[in-house]
């Protein structure tokens, strides 16, 4: 059963690819701390990422918070990979996925599936999800996606760049003050 409350106050996202980064972040203070493999690793990195992320989660101590690693999209070549590997070396340790440009529910069942598959394999605990919404098409099927894995799913997390990108949103800047408007609330 997916455990619903744990504490999401604050979130530390760190890149598979930094060794430095891994090593301090079990003691940054964050609630949750998401190992990176997607949007923070460049390509040709991914491979040794992946296994920085499994070496982190097997020797560092993570009791101070929650641990979660962000695969990569189920529409690349790397999702499968991230999934067994992270699963079967690390999955004793590991609290939750983050499953991104999650667009409909077959894409959290497939996860799902292929983890039940593993832990019923290795004997481990059942690992958690969480949904990333970052698409037109993530949003427009909110509900469903919701609806689709209640054992594990843990949280839906709006993804506000990329679904901005998806709509072909106009944005000045994301995140951080926008000059125009501090100057229009605070004139100098």
């Amino acid at each position: 059963m997916a455990y619903k409350n744990r504490l999401h106050r604050s979130e530390l996202a760190v890149p598979g690819s930094s060794m430095r980064m891994l090593e301090k972040a079990p003691k940054a203070g964050a609630d949750l701390v998401f190992l990176d493999l997607e949007d923070s690793v460049a390509v040709p990195d991914k491979e040794q990422a992946r296994k920085n992320v499994i070496h982190a989660l097997n020797h560092f101590d993570w009791s101070d918070c929650s641990i979660s690693v962000r695969i990569n999209g189920l529409d690349t070549h790397f999702c499968y990979r991230d999934i067994i590997d992270v699963a079967e070396q690390a999955g004793d340790k590991l609290d939750t996925l983050l499953v991104p440009k999650v667009g409909r529910p077959s894409d959290l069942q497939f996860v799902a599936l292929l983890l039940e598959q593993i832990e019923t394999a290795k004997g481990l605990k059942p690992i958690n999800l969480h949904a990333l919404i970052e698409t037109a098409i993530g949003m427009a099927n909110v509900e469903a996606i919701a609806q689709a894995c209640p054992d594990r799913l843990e949280a839906l997390v709006f993804g506000v760049a990329d679904y901005a990108a998806s709509t072909q949103a106009r944005t000045v800047s994301m995140g951080g003050a926008q000059p125009k408007l501090l100057n229009a609330r605070y004139p100098g």
